[in-house]
């Protein structure tokens, strides 16, 4: 057991992006049930980090015109330079939170309407991965994700993860059956991105590197 950088492959790293989601849902916010709720116009990541939403973008997944009640929606970034800017907000949650609804609504077919996100993109960063990766003497390259140990409340973090195991920047071998650790504030903080970014699904992000994450495991 140890603390170490762990490098997320863009498929996994999408679940991050998720947990972001997830945080400032705003009827989350109205409940305080989140562990972002107190941190709007605050700096969560980095300022390399900068988070967008595009509800317009050409053939995405989760595209459309205007959201479940109606109103407009827009391109607009849900953490800019690494500061947070917005929470996703229907009709409801905004009457809850004395604001003005931001065009989030979204609905089943048998269920009220609710926030959600469209088409969500971690932007990429400047450097490679080899190189994200490349002054790391020991650390881990997470390529799955087990388990759903995440507290929203808290931002409590602990998942079971599969991968690979860096050694002096290179992977080196196979690791399996270990578990990865943190906080998801702190986690936020500590992340950098990589230039591999692929739009691909409605949730997208490029590889990322966390440091100072709990790793257990034999």
């Amino acid at each position: 057991s140890q603390k170490l950088p762990i490098i997320y492959d863009p498929r996994v790293a999408r679940s991050l992006v998720g947990h972001f989601i997830a945080a400032i849902n705003g009827t989350a916010v109205a409940r305080g049930t989140t562990f972002l709720k107190d941190l709007m116009g605050k700096e969560i990541f980095s300022s390399a980090i900068t988070i967008t939403e595009d509800p317009h973008q050409n053939r995405g997944l989760r595209s459309k015109p205007c959201d479940a009640e109606g109103l407009e929606n827009s391109k607009r970034n849900l953490a800019d330079k690494g500061v947070l800017t917005t929470w996703l907000m229907d009709l409801r949650a905004a009457r809850q939170l004395n604001l003005e609804p931001t065009g989030h609504a979204s609905r089943g077919t048998g269920s009220p309407p609710s926030p959600s996100a469209t088409n969500v993109v971690l932007e990429s960063g400047m450097i490679t991965p080899a190189a994200l990766m490349a002054d790391i003497k020991k650390g881990l390259y997470v390529t799955d994700l087990v388990g759903q140990g995440v507290n929203m409340i808290t931002g409590d973090y602990s998942r079971g993860a599969v991968g690979y195991w860096i050694e002096d920047g290179e992977i080196a071998y196979p690791v399996h059956e270990v578990t990865v650790a943190g906080n998801l504030k702190d986690m936020f903080k500590g992340m950098t991105a990589a230039n591999d970014l692929k739009i691909r699904y409605g949730i997208d992000s490029p590889t990322l590197r966390i440091e100072g994450m709990s790793m257990a495991g034999t």
